[in-house]
C-alpha cells in the first residue's frame, strides 16, 4: 500500500536514460530559478521604507535614490555571474568557485553559507506569502502556521515529482505574477500622470529630515539589498539547463535581470508617489494595489498571484539547496544520501531534508520569520563577496585573453557586495550576529563528516597484490527457545557450514530447563545443547556474556558466528502478536566486534 500511495503521489520511476528529458528550457528555468529573486518585488521596497519611517513619512524621498543604488549593484551582480556561468559552466555557482581558487575551508564557507540561505529562503518565503493572503483575508491570520506550511508540503512534492513537471505547473503563476506587476505599474503611473492620484508627501521637509544619516540610509539600502537575494541561483544550477547550457543559462539570468529591475524600480516609485507607507496589517504592494484599482477583482488578483510568487520564491531554493548538497557530498563533506537520485531523477533526499528544515523554522517562529531576512540576506551576500573574490585570482592565475576586464568587472562586484556584507553586519548586528557562531559549526560538521569519509577509507583500502580472503573453521552458535521448524531449519545450515555448531539455550526456572534438555535428547540433532540460568529473566544479556566466553576461549584461532533463527508471518500485522527477541538480539550484536550475526527466515505460510 505504501508503495501504491508513493506512486499515486510521485509518480512512476524513471529510467536513468531519461535525465536529459529533464533538462530545462529558458522559459521553464526561469520560472524555476528566478522566482525567489522576482519575489523579493513585493517586500524589497517595503523593508527600505520601514527603515525610513523611523525618522518620518517625509523622509520616503529617499527610497527613490535607494531604489536606484539597489539597481546599480543588481547589475553589477549580473555582469559578474555572467562571468561564473562562463567560467564554470558545471554549475555550483560559488561553491566551487571559491574551492577551486581560495581554497577548501573558504568554499565551504560559500557552500554553507548558501545552504543556510535556501532554508531561510524556504521559510521567509512562505511566512511572506501568507502575509499576502493574510492583507487580504485577516480572518485568516491565526491560521498563518498552518498555510505556509502547507505550502512547503505542496512544494516538497511537487519537485519530488521531478524538475519538468514541476517547472510546467509552477511556471503559470510566475508569468502571471510578472503581468499583473506590469499592469499595476502600468495603470499606478498613468493615474499618476493625469493627475488622479496625488502624493501627500512633501519632500525636503527640513524639520522632518534632520534626523537623517548616513548611518540610516546604509541600513535602508543594506535592507532593500535582501531584493537580490536568488540572483546567484542560475549560476549554482547550470547543469540543469538544456545545451547549450551555458549559453541559456546567461540568457535567463539576464532575463530575470530586465524582469527584477523594472519590477522593484515601479514598485518603489509608485510607493513613493502614492505616499504609501508599511502597515501592520496591510504591505505596501497591497496598499498600492487599493489605491490604483481598489478593493475589486483586479486587487484580490494581485494579491493572490503576489501570494503565490511569495510562496514560489521557495522553489528557486527546491532547485539549487539539492544540487549544492550533491556537490558538497560528491566532495565527501555531506552525507552520501545526497548524492542518490529519487525514482523521479532529482536528489529527494536533499529535497526532504531542506522542506523538514524549513518546516521546523515555520513552526518555530510561529509563522514569523520577517526578522530573518537580514540573516537570510547576509547568508548569500557572504558567497556573493566569495564569488566575486574567486573569479578575480582565477583571471589573475590564467590570464586568458581578455581577462583585465573581466577582472576590473569581477573586482567591482567584489568590492561592492563586500561594502553591503560590512553594511548588513554593522547595522544590523543584533540580528545577524547569530551566523558568527552558526557558520562555523556548519564548517566544522563538514570537515567532521570529511574525516570519517577518509578514516572509512583508509580502514577499508586493500593491497590488492597483498591482501587475500583467508578460510578458517569457525564456531557457530545457534541461540534456541524450544524445538520447533524454525530452531530445525537453522541448525541444518548451520552443519552445511561447519562441524563446530552448538545450540544455546536460557531458561528462566528449573523446569523449563528440565523439559528442553529431556526433549533435546530425545530428538538428538547432532548439536550440543549448552543451556543458560537468567536468574532476571533476560535473554540478551546471559548470551552476550556465553559469546564473551566463546570468544575469549578460541581467541584468533576461528571466527564466531551467531546464526539467529527467526520466522517471517505471513501478514504484516502478526508481527505484533511476537516477542521480537531476534530483532533486539541482532541489534545488540551489530556492535559486537569479532562477532558475524546473520539470520535463517523461516517463512510462514498460514
Amino acid at each position: 500500500m505504501a508503495s501504491q500511495i508513493k506512486r499515486l503521489f510521485i509518480g512512476r520511476p524513471m529510467k536513468s536514460n531519461a535525465i536529459e528529458g529533464e533538462k530545462l528550457g529558458k522559459l521553464k528555468a526561469l520560472a524555476v530559478l528566478s522566482s525567489d529573486a522576482l519575489s523579493s518585488v513585493a517586500y524589497g521596497t517595503e523593508q527600505i521604507l520601514l527603515v525610513l519611517m523611523t525618522i518620518g513619512i517625509s523622509a520616503i524621498w529617499y527610497s527613490i535614490p535607494i531604489s536606484f543604488a539597489v539597481l546599480g549593484l543588481l547589475l553589477i551582480l549580473i555582469l559578474s555571474y555572467r562571468q561564473t556561468i562562463k567560467a564554470y559552466p558545471a554549475g555550483g555557482g560559488a561553491y566551487i568557485v571559491a574551492k577551486d581558487n581560495l581554497g577548501t575551508a573558504t568554499g565551504l564557507l560559500a557552500g554553507g553559507s548558501l545552504l543556510v540561505d535556501y532554508i531561510l529562503t524556504v521559510a521567509v518565503s512562505s511566512s511572506a506569502g501568507t502575509d499576502a493572503i493574510v492583507s487580504a483575508f485577516p480572518s485568516l491570520h491565526d491560521d498563518r502556521v498552518w498555510i505556509a506550511l502547507t505550502m512547503i508540503g505542496f512544494l516538497t512534492l511537487m519537485n519530488l515529482r521531478g524538475v519538468t513537471e514541476s517547472a510546467s505547473v509552477l511556471a503559470i503563476p510566475v508569468y502571471l505574477f510578472v503581468v499583473v506587476v506590469f499592469i499595476l505599474i502600468g495603470a499606478g503611473v498613468y493615474r499618476y500622470l493625469t493627475g488622479q492620484m496625488v502624493s501627500h508627501i512633501t519632500p525636503g521637509a527640513d524639520g522632518a529630515l534632520s534626523g537623517i544619516s548616513l548611518f540610516l540610509l546604509l541600513k535602508a539600502f543594506s535592507s532593500g539589498c535582501s531584493a537580490l537575494t536568488g540572483v546567484e541561483a542560475v549560476s549554482n544550477a547550470v547543469p540543469h539547463f538544456r545545451e547549450p547550457a551555458s549559453r541559456n543559462a546567461i540568457a535567463t539570468l539576464v532575463m530575470m535581470g530586465l524582469l527584477l529591475g523594472s519590477m522593484f524600480l515601479g514598485i518603489s516609485l509608485l510607493a513613493y508617489g502614492y505616499g504609501i507607507v508599511p502597515a501592520e496589517q496591510s504591505t505596501v504592494i497591497s496598499q498600492i494595489a487599493e489605491s490604483v484599482f481598489g478593493r475589486g477583482v483586479l486587487y484580490y488578483i494581485i494579491q493572490g498571484s503576489t501570494a503565490l510568487i511569495l510562496f514560489l520564491a521557495a522553489n528557486t531554493a527546491y532547485s539549487a539547496f539539492p544540487l549544492l548538497a550533491f556537490m558538497l557530498a560528491k566532495d565527501k563533506f555531506m552525507p552520501r544520501a545526497f548524492m542518490a537520485r529519487g525514482d523521479r531523477l532529482g536528489f529527494s533526499n536533499g529535497i526532504l531534508f531542506l522542506g523538514l528544515l524549513s518546516a521546523a523554522l515555520i513552526v518555530s517562529f510561529g509563522g514569523n520569520t520577517v526578522s530573518l531576512i537580514p540573516l537570510y540576506a547576509v547568508g548569500v551576500f557572504i558567497p556573493f563577496t566569495l564569488s566575486q573574490l574567486g573569479m578575480m585570482i582565477r583571471w589573475i592565475r590564467l590570464k586568458p585573453k581578455g581577462w583585465f576586464s573581466k577582472f576590473v568587472m569581477n573586482t567591482i562586484g567584489m568590492l561592492t557586495t563586500l561594502l553591503i556584507t560590512l553594511i548588513f553586519i554593522v547595522t544590523k548586528f543584533s540580528q545577524v550576529w547569530i551566523v558568527f557562531i552558526f557558520l562555523p559549526v556548519v564548517i566544522w560538521i563538514f570537515y567532521r563528516i570529511n574525516r570519517h569519509y577518509a578514516n572509512i577509507a583508509d580502514e577499508l583500502r586493500i593491497q590488492l597484490d597483498i591482501d587475500k580472503p583467508i578460510t578458517s573453521q569457525g564456531t557457530i552458535i545457534v541461540p534456541v527457545a524450544g524445538i520447533t521448524r524454525v530452531v530445525m531449519n537453522s541448525i541444518s545450515y548451520a552443519r552445511s557450514l561447519t562441524d563446530q555448531v552448538v545450540a544455546v539455550y536460557v531458561g528462566f526456572n528449573d523446569e523449563d530447563i528440565e523439559c528442553m534438555e529431556r526433549k533435546w535428547a530425545e530428538w538428538n540433532p547432532g548439536v550440543r545443547l549448552i543451556v543458560l540460568r537468567s536468574s532476571y529473566r533476560s535473554v540478551i544479556r546471559p548470551l552476550l556474556k556465553f559469546i564473551e566466553t566463546v570468544e575469549w576461549k578460541t581467541g584468533n584461532s576461528g571466527q564466531i558466528t551467531v546464526l539467529i533463527p527467526q520466522f517471517i508471518t505471513k501478514s504484516w500485522w502478526h508481527n505484533l502478536l511476537h516477542n521480537q527477541t531476534s530483532l533486539l538480539l541482532r541489534a545488540h550484536l551489530f556492535y559486537q566486534k569479532d562477532v558475524v550475526v546473520a539470520t535463517v527466515p523461516f517463512h510462514l505460510k498460514k
